[in-house]
């Protein structure tokens, strides 16, 4: 097949992690921007990322982009791109999308002319005058960004953020795209251990495992791309066999989480195990007071909960006191703690040696890293 130009969104602050990741698969022309990544490749790549991606929240083939300030502008640039090539007679085909800093604005009015004009191109292609749309879904999406329109197909479905291990979360969790994020910034995957002493449902942990012994995060899901005539089936089989093939399942690694509430520990044992890491990741009851690094090195992954999530914000402050006094300098050992906090520095009692914005959803957070 032809190449095909696609966009990856993600979280803010991610895009450079998703470049390299997509470069590392083979795709081309990889364009980081702000929240999403524009990338080329061919039909293999449209799977290959999907399952194997650990940063993007979805894969979308990009149909063309056009400048449009009027709605009759909007329906011309849609009618003239190629829809017949991935909508089929048959295939329901909804349109939802955005609109900022642009004269049209109004966003039922946008889907109504997006979607007039792509029955209009299929009418004259397929010589037909309705539409069942009882097929397969093909969603059709639109950013329109200072008059500038972008449009889309999805061909992931659900976000690539939900791998599939984590039908039940504890309260406020973090996304599975951030928590990897984290593991690639700490190098987390590269070490022996990773320690999560505030576990939660634990996602960092069970990412940590995934990424070290690279599992893709993907191998187990199904995508929304995967139901078009289009696109063989062999394809999706040849790509989680090759996704497969780069798995190191015999990498001695472990993930060891703890967390006051046994609710949680109960959690990311049982999530741990439908992700397939139930060896790796170990979980127990236990106050973070009690924490203390054991071991010649490891990495201490953290997402405590805070002000907007569970506590309040002199409660989390004082837990990141005791972070402080627990988290000490120990020679192998790194701390990495998420944070919207922007007095994190001074609950926890030392400056970080490293700091990294990220995104958890619009919450602008910071990443604090201690390794001395």
């Amino acid at each position: 097949m032809e190449q095909l130009q696609f966009c990856a969104p993600c979280l803010f602050g991610v895009e450079g992690i998703l470049g390299d990741e997509l470069r590392r698969m083979g795709a081309g022309e990889v364009t980081p921007q702000n929240g999403r990544v524009i990338f080329s490749g061919d039909a293999a790549m449209l799977a290959r990322a999907n399952i194997n991606s650990r940063y993007a929240e979805r894969v979308q083939i990009v149909l063309g982009t056009f400048r449009a300030t009027s709605f009759e502008e909007l329906f011309q640039g849609v009618r003239a791109l190629p829809w017949e090539e991935f909508i089929a007679a048959r295939d329901a085909f909804p349109v939802k999308g955005w609109s900022l800093n642009s004269a049209l604005h109004s966003i039922p009015d946008c889907q109504s002319i997006i979607k007039k004009a792509i029955v209009e191109r299929l009418k004259a292609k397929y010589g037909i005058g309705w539409f069942e749309e009882t097929g397969a879904a093909v969603q059709v999406q639109f950013t329109i960004l200072k008059d500038e329109v972008m449009l889309l197909i999805d061909t992931s479905g659900a976000g690539l953020h939900k791998r599939g291990y984590r039908q039940n979360a504890g309260g406020a969790p973090m996304k599975e795209t951030l928590a990897a994020a984290i593991v690639d910034v700490t190098r987390a995957r590269l070490a022996e251990q990773v320690v999560d002493p505030c576990c939660g449902s634990g996602t960092l942990l069970i990412e940590s495992a995934l990424a070290a012994r690279r599992i893709a995060p993907g191998i187990r899901r199904r995508f929304a791309a995967m139901q078009w005539g289009w696109l063989p089936e062999t394809l999706w089989k040849e790509e989680r066999d090759r996704a497969m093939s780069q798995a190191l399942l015999d990498r001695q690694f472990t993930a060891k989480g703890s967390d006051i509430d046994p609710e949680a520990v109960r959690l990311t044992l049982e999530n741990a195990a439908k992700a397939g890491v139930g060896v790796q990741v170990r979980a127990v009851q236990r106050d973070l007071c009690e924490f203390r690094p054991e071991g010649d090195s490891g990495v201490v992954l953290c997402n405590p909960p805070y002000g907007e999530r569970l506590l309040d914000v002199e409660a989390a402050r004082s837990l990141y006191r005791t972070m402080g006094k627990v988290f000490v300098p120990k020679q192998g050992w790194s701390y990495a703690i998420i944070s919207p906090d922007e007095t994190f520095e001074t609950a926890f009692g030392r400056k970080a040696d490293k700091r990294r914005k990220l995104y958890n959803g619009m919450l602008k957070c910071q990443l604090y890293i201690y390794y001395r």
